[in-house]
């Protein structure tokens, strides 16, 4: 009764056999709503599909879709604040940015992460430890951007030794950035004010990072609503990679930290 691609109806009859001189036929009635997918000429099984369910993906930033890339996603651009760092543990998050370090050389501790922070993306100093991270997971906390971690507070963190694979894809929880390296590191002066200045803005961060072929580092982005809807927009390069009189930081020895 029915071919492939026809569509149907619950409790519609989609097969039904001949009988004996009339008598006696048997149906098949289809369980669901949706269409033919294929139909077995040697058996008789029928394959049905249900209408497609739409999916619904979060963008990782406000911003504007530029470009469709057809069965893979969009090209979304923005224009604002981004930072990257060292090293990183956790996916894409999204949240509030909120500063608990007074400066950047001091040690974020579990006392100075509270319920207030939930859902928030904090802003530490030097060095985040142990009992910090497990506070911060226990209420709540997005992600932190921190200057250092110790190696042996992370691995007890994570339960593992994460060793210097890709990372991005730990459910630990929460995000983490590291803009300076292991131990304690007092975070860049100039990346400590920047982030200050943006406290209490919507922000994007990544802890993914990949150091062997590909390098991928973690980020921070936070798109300025003001610069997106400014006339002025025009005037700022939208060029990808480095362009002469960008300012750069420079992450190996012997000028480790320098920026310039």
């Amino acid at each position: 009764l029915k071919k492939i691609n026809d569509p149907i109806k619950k409790d519609e009859i989609v097969a039904q056999s001949k009988g004996f001189f009339g008598l006696f036929k048997s149906s098949v009635q289809s369980p669901i709503d949706g269409v033919i997918e294929s139909i077995s000429k040697i058996t008789g099984q029928i394959i049905m599909r249900e209408p497609p369910i739409p999916v619904e993906v979060m963008a990782y930033i406000d911003g504007e879709v530029v470009d469709i890339i057809q069965n893979e996603g969009v090209k979304i651009k923005t224009h604002g604040s981004f930072i990257q760092g060292i090293f990183g543990i956790g996916g894409e998050t999204i949240g509030e940015l909120a500063m608990v370090a007074n400066n950047p050389n001091e040690v974020l501790t579990e006392k100075d992460i509270d319920k207030a922070f939930k859902e928030k993306i904090i802003i530490g100093g030097s060095i985040v430890t142990y009992n910090a991270l497990e506070q911060a997971r226990k209420v709540g906390v997005k992600g932190i951007v921190i200057g250092g971690i110790e190696d042996q507070d992370l691995k007890q963190f994570m339960g593992y030794d994460i060793g210097v694979a890709i990372t991005g894809s730990e459910q630990v929880g929460l995000t983490l950035v590291i803009t300076e390296g292991f131990g304690k590191m007092s975070m860049a002066n100039r990346t400590f004010q920047l982030l200050k200045s943006l406290a209490g803005k919507r922000s994007s961060i990544n802890g993914a990072t990949q150091i062997r072929a590909g390098v991928m580092r973690p980020e921070v982005i936070v798109p300025m609503e003001e610069v997106r809807d400014s006339k002025k927009t025009a005037d700022i390069s939208t060029g990808a990679g480095l362009g002469v009189g960008m300012a750069v930081r420079i992450i190996r020895e012997p000028h480790f930290g320098a920026i310039g």
